[in-house]
């Protein structure tokens, strides 16, 4: 029923991927502005505050949410247009990941729902520092996820993978870099 529309329904996929990866990749640089904002001194301090939980609530709320909810719809459409994509252990790997992806999604939300209570003290319970470094999970994950999609064989998964790593190190590198050269 839906192989005649293969190629649409992976176009589908990939555009609400890059809508709801888009979302995870700001979502929490607002959070790191709004521990920023936190420490300035007031009217700033509220203003911010009250204009960056609008921004976060809205990118979260009408951008990632429903890209990750129509990118799982396209993906599992997908594969009722070609079942024997589950054969491939690369696919399994790629599930693995995605519920990795849909975990950190569902921690975020946690988040969101901390910060939007006006009893929460933002400075006190999250760092700038922390918040830098769990902003490179998504992008950790897509590049894992992309590589396993598009190589689909063992020795080039292996080398991915490595790749990864690599890149995770670089990242966390730079953070600390960075934290130093803003001292």
């Amino acid at each position: 029923m839906f192989t005649e529309y293969y190629l649409h329904l992976k176009a589908l996929h990939i555009i609400f991927m890059v809508t709801w990866f888009a979302g995870l990749f700001y979502i929490v640089r607002l959070f790191i502005y709004m521990v920023e904002a936190s420490e300035k001194k007031e009217p700033d301090k509220s203003i911010l505050g009250k204009q960056l939980l609008l921004m976060a609530r809205r990118l979260w709320y009408i951008i990632t949410w429903p890209g990750m909810v129509l990118t799982t719809i396209f993906g599992i459409l997908l594969i009722f247009a070609n079942p024997d994509v589950m054969l491939g252990g690369w696919f399994h790997a790629k599930l693995t990941l995605i519920v990795l992806l849909i975990l950190y999604h569902l921690s975020i939300e946690r988040m969101i729902k901390k910060v939007s209570n006006p009893k929460f003290n933002i400075s006190q319970n999250m760092s700038s520092q922390k918040l830098r470094m769990y902003n490179e999970v998504p992008t950790i994950l897509l590049f894992t996820i992309v590589f396993i999609v598009v190589l689909k064989n063992t020795i080039s998964l292996f080398f991915a993978i490595t790749g990864v790593i690599g890149l995770g190190v670089l990242l966390m590198l730079g953070i600390k870099l960075y934290k130093k050269y803003r001292k």
